[in-house]
């Protein structure tokens, strides 16, 4: 008995270790999470409400719709540039200019009081290749946005499922836990009933009643950590930790889809890195392009308008407009494109390397991944038999003790076995779809 307790609270130490600090910031938070109607929560429904809720998905969502409106800023680039700009100067004191009038000096003072200028200018390139490859790396940012989002809401699908599987498995250990306690508690009741008409020993007596109020303590834990772990599934999920929920389901639910054959997958096409890199590299190729593109001769026009007027008292006004073309053709900048571009080439053979390295270390993980999951299958089988034949054991050693036939110490041996196979049963189904969940983040899938 000593040794099941022991067990079962180093796996809710486990379970929740990652609350404990926050908890002791926060005391008030375990008793915020009691509410009077709680909520009663499905993986789906979990799910459903961490995608829609959790600042993680919201930010990422934000971030597509930031760099969607760079990209149609970029755009403005082909749009004339259109300026319309006026100015009034008013005269405080004339310039004075002396000219030399048959050997005399004259002044002769220069200038209106008021002068007025109004002006409207337009411009607009006509042949510029860097420009129009850029608005191409616009679209690429748009692009590589998504995707970014799209590997947040993958992460998120993950994380959500395994706090909502961390749960299922403290509600295990706790109704374990609680079995244990009421069997220990059946049991001292039995050995009191057996000591009190002398068919039991006084070490008898005390034995049984050590190992119910050993089994209290243990209870207590099992239920903080149910509580925990809930917690930490409102905390994932975006939703504030005072709002009561009820995780509904049991890992039992899951054993159908653990014993169901399956193909193990290689398939990194929708792994969200590798997509990213091959947008970065898409990008890097785009990038180089546009700076090749700059020893390219750009075209530009302008036209301009100018109305202006200048008087003492009164104005007369005259227009003026200009329409030009310029053309800009590079020579020589130091070398610098040639730098430039060099770098850039660099940056994307080491950008290769990069996903290279990636490629192997995920494929590494997807073997490790099947591996672990493989291993749980068995862990699950054996452990089924186990619990088979541990029941019968415990059924057969209770027997047994109430006819005096066995002792304390071989009953509470043979429910030790029990509590074992079933919390090793738990663990197995736990371990597995935590795996799986893993294996799906990696794989690219959304649900």
């Amino acid at each position: 008995m000593k040794r099941l307790i022991i067990s079962i609270l180093a796996f809710i130490t486990i379970v929740a270790s990652p609350f404990f600090v926050h908890a002791q910031d926060n005391p008030s938070a375990l008793r915020q999470a009691q509410g009077p109607q709680a909520l009663q929560l499905t993986l789906d429904q979990a799910l459903e409400i961490a995608l829609s809720e959790s600042s993680i998905i919201k930010i990422a969502d934000m971030t597509v719709e930031k760099t969607g409106y760079a990209k149609k800023g970029s755009y403005a680039a082909l749009y004339p540039n259109v300026n319309i700009s006026g100015s009034y100067q008013r005269t405080l004191q004339k310039q004075v200019m002396v000219m030399d009038m048959g050997g005399q000096p004259m002044e002769i003072k220069v200038g209106r009081d008021n002068n007025i200028s109004t002006s409207a200018s337009a411009s607009m390139p006509l042949v510029n290749a860097p420009l129009w490859e850029s608005l191409k790396l616009s679209s690429m940012d748009v692009e590589l946005a998504v995707e970014q989002a799209r590997s947040s809401k993958i992460g998120m699908v993950k994380q959500v499922k395994q706090a909502f599987y961390a749960v299922l498995l403290a509600q295990k250990s706790l109704e374990v836990v609680s079995q244990v306690y009421d069997n220990a508690q059946k049991n001292y009741e039995k050995t009191l009933q057996r000591f009190n008409v002398g068919k039991a020993s006084e070490v008898e007596r005390l034995r049984a009643q050590v190992t119910m109020l050993n089994a209290e303590p243990s209870v207590s834990s099992a239920e903080n950590a149910v509580l925990l772990a809930t917690w930490q599934l409102k905390a994932v999920m975006g939703i504030d930790l005072g709002t009561d929920i009820e995780v509904v389901g049991d890992l039992n639910d899951y054993t159908a889809q653990m014993l169901a054959p399956y193909v193990v997958e290689y398939d990194l096409s929708n792994n969200s890195t590798l997509m990213q890199f091959d947008i970065q590299d898409r990008m890097l190729e785009s990038t180089i392009r546009m700076q090749k593109k700059q020893y390219l001769p750009t075209l530009a026009a302008s036209i301009n308008y100018n109305y202006s007027a200048m008087g003492d008292n009164e104005l007369s006004w005259f227009p003026s407009s200009t329409a030009a073309v310029s053309l800009s053709i590079p020579v020589f900048d130091g070398f610098q494109k040639r730098y430039t571009i060099k770098q850039s080439q660099i940056s994307k053979s080491m950008l290769e390397m990069q996903r290279e390295d990636t490629e192997r270390t995920l494929r590494i993980g997807i073997r490790n991944y099947n591996d672990q999951m493989a291993l749980c299958i068995k862990n699950y089988e054996a452990a089924n038999a186990t619990v088979e034949i541990a029941q019968k054991s415990y059924d057969i050693s209770e027997k047994m003790y109430e006819v005096g036939k066995a002792t304390l110490v071989e009953l509470n041996d043979s429910q030790v076995a029990l509590m074992q196979a079933q919390l090793t049963q738990a663990q197995a189904v736990y371990n597995f779809m935590v795996a799986k969940a893993s294996l799906d983040e990696l794989l690219g899938k959304e649900e």
